[in-house]
C-alpha cells in the first residue's frame, strides 16, 4: 500500500464510519419512525431514549462508540502503521468519526442535509480506543468516565433523579485534555481533548443557556412529544422583552445586569447587540391540567427584542420568528404561538406560516376576541355600581380596524346609547360603522327584550383618540409599539379595558380623578401553572393568545389557527366553548375568575 494512502484512508474510513446513523436504522427498524422527527431531532443515545425506550438507546449508545473505537485502532494497526504509529493520524482518524457523526455523509447524499448529532459518544469511544491500540493510558479514560458518571448517575444515589447528560457531557469533555496530558500522551492527543473540548461546548451552547435557567431536561425525564404521546401535549408560544428590565430575568443574561445599571453597557448597545440574538428557549410553563386529565407544557421561547426594534425590523423580525418555528418543532410541539408584537409580525402570522409549512402557527386573535365577550358585563357591572345604566353609556373603542376591536364594537352595539369607533383608516371605519348600523336593527336588547335602542345606537367614527375623551367605557385592542391614551383622552371616572400588549394605556392616565383600568385578555388556566419567567399577566395566569394555543394543541385543530386580518366567528366560538369545557376561566382585574359561556352568553356543548 502507497504510503500517502496510508496517511489518508484511516481518516476517510473514521468519517464513513462515523456517518453511519446507528440511532437512524435502529429506530426505523424497530419502531418505523425516522427519529429525526422527534424531540429534539437528534440520531444519539438520549433523544431515542426519551422517544423509544431504553433497548433500543442502549443499541445506540453501542454503535455510536463502537464509530469512535474502530478508526483509532485501525489506524494504529499493523496494516496502516507498518513504519510505527503515527499519533496524528490516529487523531485525525477519530476526529473524522466525531465530524462524521455531526454531519452525516449518509443524510447529505441522500437528501442534501445534515443530520443532528453532538458526538460525545462517538468522543468517548475514540478514547476508548485511543486506550485500546495503547496510546493513551487507562486513567484518562476512567477519569472522563468518572466525571460523567458523577455528574449524571451519582445523583439517583441521593435524589429522585438523574442528572443532566449535557452537563455531565461538557464537563467531562473539558476534563478530557487535562486527563489525557496528565497519562503523558502524546501531544497530538492532547490537541484531540482540546479540539473535542471545544467541539462539544460549541454543539451544547443552547443547553448551557437552558442548565444555567434551570429547564433543561434530566436523563429520564419525560418531554411529551407530538404524534406520540396522548396524556401530554406540548406547544410553544414566541415572547419578547416589554422593557429592558426583562433582559435581566434570566440567569443566562443577569450577570451584566451590574453593568447596564451602571451605565457601562448603554441601552443602545445592548439594542445593537440582541438583534443577533437567536430565539432561545428560556422557560417550560408546567403544571396546566385540564378536565379531562391531560397535562400541557409551553415552551417559552424568547427573542428578547424590545417591540420598536420588531417594528422597525420587520424582515428579520419575520426570519426570527421562523427561527423559533424550527425551535418549537425540534422541541416536540404542537404549534406555536406568536406573543404580543409578534403576533402582528410577517402580516399577522401568514408570512411566519409561510415559511415555516412544518408546525401550525397562531396569532391568538381568535380566542382574544371570544375572551372580550365576558369582559363587556364585567365592565358594564363595574359602572352600575357607580350608578350608570349601560343603556345611558358612551362607549369607545380604539382599534376599531382590528379584528379583535370590531368584534368588540359588534358585542357593545344594542347595548350602549353611543359607541365611538377609533382607529387609523377613516375609510374602513366607515365601512365597519355601516355594517354595525345595519346589525343593530336586528338585535334585541342585552335581556333579550326589545333593543335599548330601536332606532339603533349612535356610531361615529375617528382618527384622534382623543374622541375617547367623552366616553364612559373605554376598550383599547391596538397593536401599537407606544400607548394610544394619555390623560388628555380620558374622561375623568372613566372605566378602561386595555388589551393591548405592549399596553395601549400610558400609566400616567391612572392619575386622571376616577378612572379604573383593567388588564384585559387575561386567562386563569385549569391546574396549578408553574413557571419561572415574569410575562407580566399575574401568578398563575396567561395571556389569551396563549391560551389559543394550547387549546389547539390540545383539540388538534390546526385549520382554525388565526392568521391574518381575518378571524371567523365559528372559530370564536369554537374556541370558546372548548375552553369552557377544558376548564379555561377568563381574569377579572387578575382577582376573580368567571366561566366563559356563562359570562358570555354562548350555549354550551352537548
Amino acid at each position: 500500500m502507497a504510503e500517502g494512502l496510508r496517511l489518508v484512508l484511516p481518516i476517510l474510513i473514521g468519517y464513513l464510519f462515523g456517518s453511519v446513523p446507528f440511532g437512524y436504522f435502529i429506530v426505523k427498524w424497530m419502531r418505523g419512525i425516522d427519529i429525526r422527527e422527534y424531540g429534539s431531532h437528534n440520531i444519539g443515545f438520549t433523544n431515542v431514549l426519551r422517544v423509544v425506550g431504553k433497548f433500543p438507546a442502549f443499541l445506540t449508545l453501542l454503535g455510536d462508540i463502537a464509530k469512535g473505537v474502530a478508526p483509532p485502532v485501525l489506524a494504529a494497526s499493523p496494516l496502516f502503521a507498518t513504519h510505527g504509529v503515527n499519533s496524528w493520524v490516529v487523531v485525525l482518524s477519530a476526529l473524522a468519526a466525531i465530524w462524521g457523526h455531526a454531519y452525516s455523509a449518509y443524510f447529505y447524499l441522500l437528501e442534501r442535509k445534515f443530520s443532528r448529532g453532538k458526538s460525545v459518544a462517538t468522543g468517548a469511544g475514540a478514547v476508548i480506543g485511543f486506550v485500546v491500540a495503547g496510546q493513551v493510558g487507562w486513567p484518562a479514560l476512567a477519569v472522563v468516565v468518572g466525571v460523567w458518571l458523577g455528574l449524571v448517575v451519582a445523583p439517583r444515589l441521593f435524589t429522585r433523579g438523574f442528572g443532566w447528560v449535557s452537563l455531565g457531557s461538557i464537563v467531562a469533555a473539558l476534563i478530557l485534555p487535562v486527563a489525557v496530558a496528565g497519562v503523558r500522551a502524546a501531544p497530538a492527543y492532547v490537541l484531540f481533548g482540546v479540539a473535542v473540548a471545544l467541539f462539544v461546548v460549541w454543539k451544547h451552547k443552547e443547553n448551557i443557556g437552558r442548565l444555567l435557567d434551570g429547564v433543561e431536561p434530566r436523563l429520564g425525564e419525560k418531554v411529551p412529544l407530538a404524534g406520540v404521546d396522548e396524556d401530554e401535549v406540548s406547544c410553544a408560544f414566541l415572547i419578547h422583552a416589554i422593557t429592558p428590565e426583562d433582559w435581566w430575568q434570566t440567569r443566562r443574561f443577569s450577570w451584566a445586569v451590574g453593568l447596564y445599571r451602571a451605565g457601562l453597557l448603554p441601552l443602545g448597545v445592548v439594542k445593537r447587540l440582541i438583534l443577533f440574538c437567536r430565539p432561545l428557549k428560556m422557560d417550560t410553563i408546567h403544571g396546566i391540567q385540564v378536565s379531562d386529565g391531560r397535562k400541557v407544557q409551553v415552551h417559552l421561547i424568547v427573542v428578547p427584542w424590545l417591540p420598536d426594534q420588531i417594528k422597525a425590523h420587520p424582515e428579520l423580525a419575520v426570519q426570527r420568528a421562523t427561527q423559533a418555528a424550527r425551535m418549537a418543532k425540534d422541541l416536540g410541539a404542537r404549534c406555536l404561538g406568536l406573543g404580543a408584537f409578534w403576533s402582528v409580525v410577517g402580516n399577522k402570522g401568514l408570512d411566519v406560516q409561510k415559511a415555516a409549512p412544518f408546525i401550525p402557527v397562531t396569532n391568538g386573535g381568535a380566542f382574544t376576541a371570544g375572551s372580550i365577550k365576558p369582559a363587556v358585563p364585567l365592565m358594564f357591572g363595574k359602572l352600575r355600581d357607580r350608578g350608570i345604566e349601560p343603556e345611558e353609556v358612551t362607549a369607545a373603542v380604539v382599534g376599531a380596524n382590528g379584528v379583535v376591536g370590531f368584534g368588540l364594537c359588534r358585542a357593545l352595539v344594542g347595548q350602549v346609547a353611543r359607541l365611538v369607533m377609533v382607529g387609523t383608516n377613516a375609510e374602513r371605519l366607515e365601512r365597519s360603522a355601516a355594517t354595525l348600523r345595519r346589525r343593530a336593527q336586528r338585535l334585541p336588547g342585552g335581556n333579550g327584550a326589545a333593543p335599548a335602542h330601536p332606532a339603533g345606537p349612535e356610531i361615529v367614527t375617528s382618527v384622534d383618540p382623543a374622541a375617547c375623551r367623552e366616553a364612559d367605557l373605554v376598550f383599547t385592542a391596538t397593536s401599537t409599539v407606544e400607548a394610544v391614551l394619555y390623560p388628555e383622552h380620558v374622561k375623568p371616572g372613566a372605566v378602561i379595558y386595555d388589551l393591548g400588549r405592549p399596553a395601549d394605556v400610558d400609566a400616567s392616565v391612572l392619575r386622571v380623578p376616577g378612572v379604573t383600568v383593567v388588564p384585559g385578555g387575561i386567562i386563569r388556566p385549569p391546574g396549578k401553572m408553574r413557571g419561572r419567567l415574569d410575562v407580566h399577566f399575574g401568578d398563575g395566569l396567561i395571556p389569551a393568545c396563549m391560551t389559543e394555543t394550547i387549546l389547539i394543541a390540545l383539540d388538534e385543530c390546526y385549520d382554525r389557527v388565526s392568521l391574518g386580518e381575518q378571524t371567523k366567528a365559528e372559530n370564536i366560538e369554537h374556541f370558546v366553548q372548548l375552553a369552557d369545557r377544558l376548564g379555561f376561566q377568563v381574569v377579572d382585574e387578575a382577582t376573580r375568575s368567571t366561566p366563559l359561556l356563562a359570562a358570555a352568553g354562548i350555549p354550551a356543548l352537548a
